[in-house]
């Protein structure tokens, strides 16, 4: 209870917190931190770009709503396959990927 106050006092502290911000160990985290949060938004942009982009998300927009199970069914057969052709395709680029940089390890 007592560090718990004291610790609330020092954080509300505004001369404690620039002087930490000042801090070359508090500035490298901040950076860190930007660079940390800037990669993970262009990767989230990457990978939502490319979902729209996939065969799997066109069938299910241009197919529409299906009318009855038995249509339900041969839709989502399809959607299946696609995703499945995709997710094969994928592999096959990221084996290649690693091949080329395997084979550039090796010969460094």
């Amino acid at each position: 209870m007592v560090f718990r106050r004291f610790l609330y006092n020092l954080l509300n502290n505004p001369q404690l917190i620039e002087k930490l911000s000042e801090s070359r160990p508090i500035r490298r985290a901040a950076q860190i931190t930007a660079f940390a949060v800037t990669k993970a938004q262009l990767a989230s942009k990457d990978a939502a770009q490319r979902v729209l982009r996939s065969d799997t998300v066109r069938q299910m927009t241009q197919d529409g709503a299906p009318r009855n199970l038995v249509d339900m069914a041969r839709k989502m057969d399809r959607v299946r396959d696609t995703f499945m052709k995709e997710l094969r395709t994928g592999m096959k680029e990221i084996k290649g990927e690693m091949k080329q940089s395997d084979g550039k390890k090796r010969g460094q």
